[in-house]
């Protein structure tokens, strides 16, 4: 098993249990489509493995990240333990906050 999961207040909550490698990628990310679309949550939250993740790891992430955009679901990543969302490599903290608002996060005008 790679990850683990559970549902607060419409929110799916994924934890990747460790770093993914070529073998399992493809099973995590899948995994996570598979919640997204039997769950319908109003939010996802995905727990990384580390603050630093592998290739693999960010790649099931921004394969978990598309399809949640394409469905109006906003996803947030977190390092291990942590609440706030990780911030993307070369962004400082406003710019990464506007990055996870226009590509994810519900407007309510």
């Amino acid at each position: 098993m790679v990850i683990s999961h559970h549902i607060t207040e419409d929110t799916l909550h994924v934890k990747i249990l460790q770093e993914l490698n070529v073998t399992n990628r493809a099973a995590a990310a899948l995994q996570i489509e598979s919640l997204v679309h039997a769950h319908r949550p109003s939010r996802v939250r995905i727990e990384l493995p580390s603050r630093t993740p592998s290739a693999m790891t960010f790649s099931a992430l921004a394969r978990a990240h598309r399809m949640c955009q394409s469905l109006g679901i906003p996803l947030t990543a977190t390092g291990p333990g942590e609440e706030a969302p990780l911030l993307l490599p070369g962004h400082d903290a406003g710019a990464g906050r506007a990055q996870w608002l226009e590509h994810g996060a519900r407007h309510n005008h």
